[in-house]
């Protein structure tokens, strides 16, 4: 059955339906969750749709799976650095190039990360700036081992894609962090798993978390970061009801947010003062908020009286309006037939049932009884 699915995988990617070929692929893996393969030809058509963090989880994945396949370090080095990690792209290129060493794409896309690492840093480059990669295949051909993603390549998804795999990312633990001047925990709420069921990977910007316990599909967390961390100061614990993983703070600044938004990348530094690691941590929802409730207030009365009853609920309403805006008198007459007549009458005219008691009136098909203790 595998291989049934991997078979339709590859030929919806020859066809450049990308979205299904990842479908497919994930539905192999189903069947056969230890295939290293798998994970890297899935890891390759993530990288066609720009879900790059995704294809690093599965680059990883299948790394660890197999550790000997050189085109696994490739994919998640280009992945890495279209994320601009270029410290992992780089770690990555150079263990695949150790297995391949003939093959000069290796080469190419390490010069490419010592640039871009250069000109991060501030320091002058000695490699002279190089023309972008780019390969050329005959019409209608297409590899699996292709490693550049022309734009024109990459297809949309349509909204029915879009809606597909945002349900199928529904995650099964709930996960939430916080943070301190020098660190930011993140903590996924995994109950009764074991260790050996949990992979954390850490990147330069990158936190892939695996859970996987038999019997379930696994569950993928691989955020692309606020801020960068130092992979080699970061650690977890898997505990009997969640798993803490700390994130050491390459730069002392505040994250707005735990993964990385284009919009809002404002940087604020943080006043670290001495004793710093006695601070109270900080949390997302721990930012003072300016709330009108006048507004709200009007807004709520707004929604209650603008709401679409029926039933039972539209004639209460119904009757609660004419009680709130009616005079004194129509309010004793309202109170004192519903009473007298043990909910059955509802009158409003004064005159008419102040004078004497209101008998009760059952509905057709029934009865007044008076109640016996």
């Amino acid at each position: 059955m595998a291989s049934d699915f991997e078979t339709r995988a590859k030929e919806a990617f020859i066809d450049d339906h990308f979205e299904l070929a990842v479908d497919f692929y994930s539905q192999a893996i189903n069947f056969s969750p230890k295939n290293a393969e798998l994970f890297a030809d899935r890891a390759q058509a993530n990288l066609k749709l720009n879900n790059f963090t995704e294809a690093v989880a599965d680059a990883n994945r299948a790394i660890e799976l197999d550790p000997a396949m050189a085109k696994t370090y490739l994919r998640k080095g280009l992945a890495c650095i279209k994320l601009e990690e270029y410290e992992t792209a780089k770690a990555a290129l150079e263990t695949g190039a150790s297995l391949a060493p003939g093959d000069s794409r290796f080469t190419k896309m390490i010069e490419e990360c010592e640039d871009r690492i250069a000109e991060e840093s501030g320091a002058p480059s000695e490699v002279p700036e190089k023309a972008p990669m780019s390969t050329v295949s005959s019409p209608g051909v297409k590899s699996l081992d292709e490693t550049v993603i022309p734009a024109n390549d990459v297809k949309p998804m349509n909204d029915m894609n879009q809606v597909k795999f945002a349900q199928s990312a529904k995650p099964r633990y709930r996960h939430e962090y916080y943070q301190k001047p020098d660190e930011v925990v993140v903590t996924i709420f995994a109950k009764g798993v074991r260790g050996k069921c949990v992979t954390v990977d850490f990147g330069e910007q990158i936190l892939s978390v695996s859970i996987d316990v038999p019997g379930e599909d696994t569950y993928h967390f691989q955020p692309r970061l606020f801020g960068k961390i130092v992979p080699a100061k970061c650690r977890y614990d898997v505990l009997s009801t969640k798993v803490e993983i700390r994130l050491a703070k390459a730069d002392a600044i505040f994250w707005t947010s735990l993964e990385f938004i284009r919009e809002n990348t404002v940087l604020q530094k943080i006043s670290v003062p001495s004793g710093a690691g006695s601070q109270r941590p900080t949390y997302p929802s721990s930012k003072p908020r300016r709330v009108d409730w006048d507004k709200l207030e009007a807004e709520v009365k707004k929604e209650e009286k603008d709401e679409k009853l029926d039933g039972d609920a539209a004639l209460n309403k119904f009757f609660c309006d004419i009680y709130r805006d009616a005079d004194e008198d129509t309010r004793r007459a309202m109170k004192k037939s519903f009473v007298e007549s043990n909910g059955t009458v509802l009158s409003t005219n004064w005159k008419e049932v102040g004078a004497k008691k209101v008998e009760g009136s059952a509905p057709d098909g029934m009865e007044m009884r008076k109640w016996e203790y």
